[in-house]
């Protein structure tokens, strides 16, 4: 569906559908010929996993970090978000409960069904949990300061580098990936990853350099600007990992 139909159907507007795909961490399935963005069902089961975090108080950085470690488990993190939805709704209840006993006359001056701070402690220790299962690295933790200060003009500068980038490597396609020029923009690649999120070691380099065509999603927000810009992204990191 395109954006509009996806802005409808989920309740985001569509500015922040285009904000979320400008710092990574929703991107479209696809591109119609006008340029419209299209959503698949793998992008609205992502978008309903990052509502979920949002619900838990997670900022944008943290989500995108944690959603994109490849030890992610979404059905392990969906466990654990019903059990604090539960937690919540039996809180709503208690204070429904209450309000209809006092609409009835009873004199109750229990406060307890306003307290919250049990439902705080899990969305605490569960956060805590998410950040240490999945996102417990050093360059998470660097990423995440680092990004917690960017405003939507360093973020729109930070994405229009890296499309400027993209666009470099799409220009090389049909050029063997060890050729200087290839090997350069591997380089420039990998300050960029450096100076706007954490230290992109080789090994870290390597690892990106494979997801970059073992997931879908990134291997299509690459191929924007155009088909088999990621291969050649791939390739060219495992040889610049290499040397």
């Amino acid at each position: 569906m395109k954006i509009q139909e996806a802005a409808r159907l989920t309740g985001v507007t569509e500015r922040t559908l285009r904000y979320y795909d400008r710092i990574g961490l929703l991107h479209p399935s696809g591109m119609t010929e006008s340029g419209y963005r299209l959503y698949d069902e793998d992008a609205l089961r992502r978008l309903q996993q990052i509502l979920f975090f949002r619900e838990l108080g997670f900022p944008l950085a943290q989500i995108r970090e944690i959603m994109d470690s490849p030890g992610y488990d979404m059905n392990e993190a969906l466990r654990r978000h019903r059990l604090l939805l539960v937690a919540e709704r039996d809180r709503l209840n208690g204070l429904i409960d209450l309000a209809e006993r006092t609409l009835k006359g009873e004199n109750d001056m229990s406060f307890d069904a306003f307290d919250r701070s049990g439902i705080d402690r899990q969305r605490d220790a569960y956060a805590e949990e998410a950040r240490r299962r999945w996102g417990g690295t050093d360059a998470y933790a660097e990423s995440e300061k680092k990004t917690a200060g960017y405003g939507k003009e360093k973020w729109a500068s930070v994405e229009e580098e890296a499309d400027e980038i993209f666009a470099a490597f799409a220009a090389l396609r049909g050029h063997a990936p060890d050729e200087p020029d290839v090997q350069a923009l591997v380089a420039r690649w990998q300050a960029h990853i450096t100076r706007n999120y954490y230290a992109c070691t080789k090994e870290i380099l390597a690892g990106l350099g494979q997801m970059y065509t073992a997931d879908e999603r990134f291997m299509q927000n690459i191929d924007r600007a155009g088909a088999g810009t990621a291969q050649l992204m791939s390739d060219a990191i495992a040889v610049y990992c290499a040397k």
